[in-house]
């Protein structure tokens, strides 16, 4: 018999807003919910849109509903907590579906899923038969699949069912940019009873390091510890304590071993019981519970009993290294929304506390919201859902934040390279179609619809769909299944011995790897490639699929566990593993730290150069290859997997275009100095940049920049007849700047009259003009200039005049000669006359006689 319990319905805040919630979608079709934690809008909200609770008046029609969670276990969690309000069991009237698991029955009508399967479910029926309002919760989060799933279903909305209703529902949202999004929506607020929560400011005694890639300061955690001790100890009730992964996790709970309280774990990585456990309560025992949770707890989950929050203040977020093909998650400070709906756990039954693990200072300067993992995250599988959806460019698509350019460029590549869509060429040669803004190419394959629906990242669908012919369908599912979700750290660093491990495994790793092996085995897309040879050994099998997935990271040894995958990017084992030994490796999982030269491999597996030559074919080259090496020209012949050379043998008659190319390649590594550079030619360049600088015009730019960029104007034919290094240092770079004078307008004549190379001074010495600074100098022995009242000018600019001792020494510098020898050059006089006495030293310089000579000489 079914009990509703609808004094619990009747308590929830959010009943007062669901009057106005109706409204809204009847009147315009969308709407924003946005309700604090704790208010009921993930369980009552779809249970009333459903028609399954009355107001005691006629009987409500049913309506099927939709509610996509971005969580497996927020999914689980919701569909127990709304059948248990309506007395019933899972899969009744409520049900779910995560990938792996489904309880749903014919009299379901309030089915939550995850933002996954939603998409996959989109990709297969667009019209969405039979449901009648779809609810995306906790939109703020911002994953991938729920905007993709939001810009689907307004597709579907503007196209193909005007009537299906769409909720967007939070409790901390951007719900101005979420109404735009969905065509001016309105915004429906539920106010909750909100209960106090307390905020204590618990920062460390001493500095902790920053957090750094997957890397968190062991004395933050150790501090972390201590907190939730304190909290203990100084409030009532159970501690829910937020730590940013699984290592974390297991790091804290050994530190809380006699902390007097049973220490529960809680992650995406935990078993469904143990998740249970966790989400049951203490059922009565009065025991305090201290839970370590990731951020899977921070919406859509009430962890009974919980009145303290122990923040940590980490959180991880994707980042992808496009440049180096390397894609991982990295530990960011919390965002002010992740903190407040963190803190919002404390007081959902009762005034809380919650524990903040930094200084209150350092709040403000927190990000307001999390990265739209959109503009972070490694987008493949954004792209081909892009594609099978008729737009690979995603420009027609309504999202709150577009993909960036690069990262979808890179994407799209991936896809074109595995045959998931077409390329340019294979567009131009069917019909030509186009995306919607109008690029040639990438629509999907029949290959990449197949890809699409096995719900994998698409270099997993492609490593599944190549290498089940291969090694037989159980063995590449079981590979693939351990690639989709990384193993824990303590199955180590080989993809073979960790594919052993959870074929033995009794944790909940190993449990859900088993669940995904048998979808991945019943997967239709798969039909006709259960048979396969099934031959190798564990680490072949292992090698070629990690291989097909990632065929960038194919990598040779290098030497003192270090190697080199085809993509250029170097890597590095850790101390002590097996991997050490082997030749080639297929690299699965690395990371790059921001400041490392190399990435760290966390998962590989040992193959051969056969099977690095099959994965990695469209990367294997051989030709003639002539470059700049070692500061001479280095020509062979090489075959090169990518960045790995393979072979290589000297040309002894190498392509002269590709000598002229390497030698033009040194010239820019290493400057024009490879060239003769007599003092004329140095000479000779420093007077035409002057020109350049003063009249412009024909004169030529000759800054080594300019000069590179155009080598064919002023280095030819000698260039294209040198072979080394020698040749260029034979290469008269007076006589080929020379080609570059203004030949044709007849202005080259006039180089020695507009920048001589020497000016004849008063005392008959032609003196050489210096045009390697900013203007001309001309350094010349005081004396010689006497008699000359105004400074000498080239090309218009007066020169500056570096006056020098008898000796040869500086004695001054003027731009003004005239001035300098009515107000400078007594002074100037009075130090040098002592200490020159057989020099001329007149009164008045500006009418003596000039001489390069002593008194007694002259």
């Amino acid at each position: 018999m079914r009990v509703i319990r609808d004094d619990i319905l009747g308590s929830l805040p959010v009943h007062t807003a669901v009057p106005a919630l109706e409204r809204a979608l009847d009147e315009h079709g969308c709407a924003v919910l946005c309700a604090p934690p704790g208010t009921g809008k993930t369980t009552l909200v779809p249970l009333v849109l459903a028609g399954l609770l009355g107001d005691g008046s006629a009987p409500r029609p049913l309506r099927r509903v939709i509610v996509a969670e971005p969580r497996r276990i927020a999914a689980r969690a919701a569909a127990r907590r709304m059948a248990w309000l309506l007395g019933e069991r899972v899969g009744e009237r409520v049900g779910f579906t995560v990938r792996g698991e489904r309880a749903v029955g014919r009299a379901t009508v309030v089915e939550v899923v995850t933002t996954g399967v939603l998409l996959q479910r989109l990709q297969r029926d667009q019209e969405l038969a039979e449901v009648d309002v779809v609810i995306l919760d906790e939109c703020h989060e911002r994953h991938l699949d729920a905007d993709t799933v939001a810009a689907f279903l307004l597709d579907v909305r503007a196209a193909l069912r005007p009537e299906l209703r769409l909720v967007a529902a939070s409790a901390t949202t951007d719900a101005a940019g979420w109404a735009r999004l969905l065509g001016d929506a309105p915004v429906v607020e539920a106010r909750g009873v909100t209960y106090p929560v307390e905020v204590v400011w618990a920062p460390p005694g001493t500095p902790v390091r920053p957090p750094h890639g997957m890397r968190v300061d062991p004395a933050l955690l150790t501090h972390v510890a201590s907190v939730v001790r304190r909290a203990l100890a100084e409030r009532d009730g159970d501690v829910l304590c937020f730590l940013p992964g699984v290592g974390e996790i297991g790091r804290v709970a050994g530190l809380l071993g006699d902390a007097g309280a049973e220490v529960l774990q809680v992650h995406g990585r935990a078993s469904a019981a143990a998740q249970d456990a966790v989400l049951a309560g203490s059922a009565g025992s009065g025991d305090r519970r201290v839970v370590l949770a990731t951020a899977v707890a921070e919406s859509s989950l009430t962890v009974p009993g919980v009145r303290i929050v122990v923040d940590a203040g980490l959180a991880r977020e994707p980042r992808t290294d496009h440049a180096r093909g390397l894609s991982a998650l990295t530990t960011v400070r919390v965002s002010q929304a992740g903190a407040r709906q963190r803190a919002g756990r404390a007081g959902r039954e009762a005034p809380g506390t919650v524990y903040r693990c930094w200084a209150q200072a350092e709040d403000a300067r927190l990000a307001r919201f999390p990265s739209p993992e959109i503009k972070v995250a490694d987008l493949a599988a954004f792209a081909l859902q892009a594609a099978c959806w008729g737009d690979p460019s995603a420009a027609g698509l309504a999202l709150l934040d577009p993909p960036p350019a690069g990262a979808l460029a890179a994407a799209r590549a991936v896809l074109a390279a595995i045959g998931a869509v077409e390329t340019v060429e294979g567009a131009e040669a069917g019909n030509g179609d186009r995306d919607r803004d109008g690029v040639s190419g990438g629509r999907v394959t029949e290959r990449g619809v197949r890809m699409a629906r096995l719900g994998l990242h698409p270099r997993l669908a492609r490593a599944l769909l190549d290498g089940a012919p291969e090694v037989g369908t159980r063995r590449a599912a079981e590979v693939v299944a351990l690639l989709s979700e990384e193993p824990p750290r303590a199955y180590g660093d080989d993809l073979a011995a960790a594919w052993r491990t959870a074929r033995r495994g009794e944790d909940g790793y190993a449990a859900r790897w088993r669940q995904e092996v048998r979808r991945l085995e019943r997967a239709p897309e798969l039909t006709g490639s259960t048979g396969g040879r099934g031959a190798g050994s564990d680490d072949a099998v292992a090698g070629l699929i990690a291989a097909l997935a990632f065929p960038e990271r194919v990598a040779r040894a290098r030497g003192e566990g270090a190697c080199l995958m085809v993509s250029g990017t170097g890597g590095e084992l850790a101390e002590g593993s097996r991997l050490r030994g082997a030749p080639w490796l297929a690299v699965a999982v690395a990371d790059r730290p921001a400041t490392a030269a190399s990435a760290r491999v966390r998962l590989a597996a040992v193959i051969d150069e056969d099977t690095a030559r099959t994965a990695a074919g469209r990367l294997l080259v051989a030709g003639e290859e002539v470059r700049w090496k070692d500061g001479d020209v280095v020509a062979r012949e090489v075959e090169r997997l990518g960045a790995v050379e393979l072979s290589a043998r000297a040309l002894r008659a190498p392509d002269g275009r590709l000598v002229r190319g390497a030698l033009l390649e040194g010239l820019r590594r290493e400057g024009l100095g490879l060239l003769n550079w007599t003092r004329d030619a140095r000479g000779l360049r420093d007077r035409l940049g002057f020109l350049h600088r003063e009249l412009g015009g024909g004169w030529p730019d000759v800054a080594d920049a300019a000069l590179l960029a155009r080598p064919d104007a002023w280095l030819e034919p000698e260039l294209s007849r040198a072979r080394r290094r020698s040749d260029l240092g034979r290469l008269d770079a007076g006589q080929a700047l020379r080609r570059l004078l203004p030949w044709a307008t007849g202005e080259a004549a006039r180089l020695d009259e507009l920048a001589p190379e020497r000016i004849e001074v008063p005392s008959g010495s032609r003196v050489r003009v210096e045009y390697g600074g900013p203007g001309p100098v001309l350094a010349v022995k005081l004396q010689e200039l006497f008699g000359l009242r105004e400074t000498p000018e080239v090309a218009g600019v007066p020169v500056l005049v570096h006056l020098l001792s008898p000796a040869g020494r500086p004695a001054a510098v003027t731009a003004d000669l005239a001035s300098f020898w009515r107000e400078g050059y007594r002074a100037v006089r009075a130090e040098l006359r002592g200490r020159y006495p057989r020099h001329p030293w007149p009164e008045d310089p500006s009418t003596a006689v000039p001489t390069r000579r002593p008194n007694q000489r002259r």
